[in-house]
């Protein structure tokens, strides 16, 4: 008997077909499916779960399945299966998630959302919010659709000549330097040619647009800056700036209240920023690149005593989850506006900024960044303003220097969570980090290679703990102590529990038991024996231990 959800969600609709549903009902359910997340359609259930059962128009899927592509565009290829209860039949329409708009075949469009009391319901995709859609699928971008009530006279000349400023500061392309200001434009797609002239992309305008200009043609692009101190605001600044005015202004703020600790490394004092700047501007330029600017909103940053906050319309783009960010493929709802950041060298060129926003906390053994209250409609990161690991800094600083390399922000994540929780297996280690599965295992290897972890046992219950070099370096020789020698007492006595159980253990059962190798189980029974806890009988393949208070 099939096993039917209790309740309706985002990807799961109950519909009575009691009266048998109409037709147009159907296709505006699965419209309202391939337009967001995909789901199940089930017909023969009523609103609160009560299974009241199929329709018989219903029962010839092959025609339901085809009716429905006939009427959707492009057509919806549904897959449809009749489900039983015991006492009821049951249709479950699986509906796809579709990379395109999907509408009836007479023209109607729409969406699925959650309501105030998190029920789903099926709402209009209204002309203005297309784009949006479009662009979180990566088939639109915005960023590089013209504006066609503006000229080349609203681009800011201040503006462009800090553009070039910041080409020569974060050193971008060089090259960029020695065009002409059309050139220029045209280089980093700042205009678009239409007919004999150019006009302003929304990414020109976005860039070097007149301040004025830039409120009139793109109202959306608003930011604000707030700082509290002790509950009291102490800066609150709403502001509509060209991009990089904007990045600049707020960064100025930032950098005001930034403040730093000091550690000494060898001959060197290092500083230790409650915030790391490079960090800091990743995200602030993040917020800005990912943004939706088809969306009324602002990018917001709220720094507060005990973390900051950086927020911007517009969710993840189809395909990424705030859990997945690390393993995500680089890719924005922007690509010509993230384009143009690389190449003057604001951004990271890779497209891998989220490495270094996590890494700017992770290298001073602080609390990681935390993306878990973004929305469908809203992305916030918040990065918590921890207190630093002194000595944990200085022996990451020493270990980079030895390997000749800096650590991959894989590494940092798990180094950081050993040192918080001592010991940790492999699943644990992929829960807690979000590592891929794929490049956990390596990534563990070659840190116990490098000498900075250690491991026990194989298998599912593999551990891995900080080496004892590292556990020395932080003075914290019990530490190690307490994650090593638990095995030795707790070995034996699940050893000796076998033995009394089955009144005999061999070194297989004691292979299985304990995921050791067999040279370590050999060691294990035989101290068990020379210590007179076992007594061995029969050699070979024969051998086996039995408890001394069995003989």
């Amino acid at each position: 008997m099939y096993r039917f959800p209790t309740e309706e969600s985002l990807t799961v609709e109950f519909k009575s077909d009691r009266n048998c549903l109409p037709d147009n009902d159907i296709i505006d359910a699965v419209v309202a499916f391939a337009n967001t997340e995909g789901g199940d359609l089930y017909l023969g259930i009523e609103d609160d779960g009560t299974i009241t059962g199929l329709h018989p128009k219903h029962r010839d899927i092959t025609r339901l399945t085809a009716f429905i592509a006939n009427k959707t565009v492009p057509p919806v290829s549904t897959r449809a299966t009749i489900l039983h209860d015991g006492q009821c039949d049951v249709l479950k329409l699986s509906v796809p998630r579709y990379t395109s708009i999907v509408a009836s075949a007479a023209g109607k469009i729409q969406k699925r959302r959650l309501k105030a009391d998190h029920t789903p319901e099926n709402v209009p995709l209204y002309p203005y919010e297309i784009p949006q859609r479009l662009s979180s699928l990566s088939l639109l971008d915005f960023s590089a659709q013209p504006l066609p009530d503006s000229t080349r006279d609203d681009l800011s000349v201040a503006e462009r000549e800090r553009l070039r400023h910041i080409i020569r500061t974060y050193h971008g392309e060089s090259a960029l330097l020695e065009l002409d200001d059309l050139e220029l434009d045209k280089a980093l797609r700042l205009v678009t040619q239409i007919g004999e002239g150019y006009i302003p992309t929304v990414t020109g305008m976005l860039l070097i647009g007149r301040a004025e200009r830039l409120q009139e043609l793109i109202p959306t692009a608003e930011s604000s800056i707030q700082i509290m101190d002790n509950a009291q605001l102490r800066v609150n600044e709403t502001f509509t700036l060209p991009l990089l005015a904007s990045i600049e202004k707020i960064n100025t703020y930032f950098l005001s209240i930034n403040q730093e600790d000091e550690i000494d490394v060898g001959l060197f004092r290092v500083p230790i920023p409650h915030y790391a700047p490079q960090a800091f501007r990743e995200a602030l330029i993040n917020a800005y690149s990912h943004r939706d600017y088809s969306m009324l909103g602002r990018v917001r940053v709220l720094i507060e005593r005990d973390g900051m906050t950086i927020a911007n319309p517009g969710g993840f783009i189809q395909g990424i989850t705030y859990d997945s960010l690390l393993d995500a493929e680089p890719h924005g709802r922007n690509p010509v506006l993230a384009d143009c950041l690389k190449r003057i060298g604001m951004a990271e060129r890779s497209g891998r900024g989220i490495d270094r926003i996590y890494a700017g906390s992770l290298r001073y053994g602080k609390l990681p960044p935390d993306y878990s209250q973004s929305t469908d409609t809203s992305v916030r990161l918040y990065i918590p303003d921890s207190r630093p690991d002194k000595n944990f800094v200085r022996l990451l600083i020493e270990e980079q220097e030895k390997l000749n390399r800096d650590f991959t922000v894989y590494e940092l994540l798990i180094l950081n969570l050993l040192k918080t929780h001592h010991r940790m297996s492999q699943k644990e280690i992929a829960d807690a980090a979000g590592i891929p599965s794929y490049k956990l295992p390596t990534t563990l290897e070659s840190l116990v290679e490098s000498g900075l972890i250690e491991a026990i046992g194989r298998g599912k219950s593999r551990g891995y703990f900080l080496s004892a070099h590292l556990y020395q370096r932080q003075e914290n020789t019990i530490g190690y102590v307490r994650q090593t020698d638990i095995d030795t007492v707790r070995y034996p006595e699940l050893i000796l529990k076998l033995a009394q159980k089955q009144g005999l253990v061999t070194r297989s059962d004691v292979v299985k038991l304990l995921h050791v190798s067999p040279a370590q189980a050999y060691h294990l029974l035989n101290k068990l024996k020379k210590n007179h806890k076992l007594i061995l009988e029969g050699r070979g393949k024969y051998a086996h231990y039995k408890p001394v208070n069995r003989q």
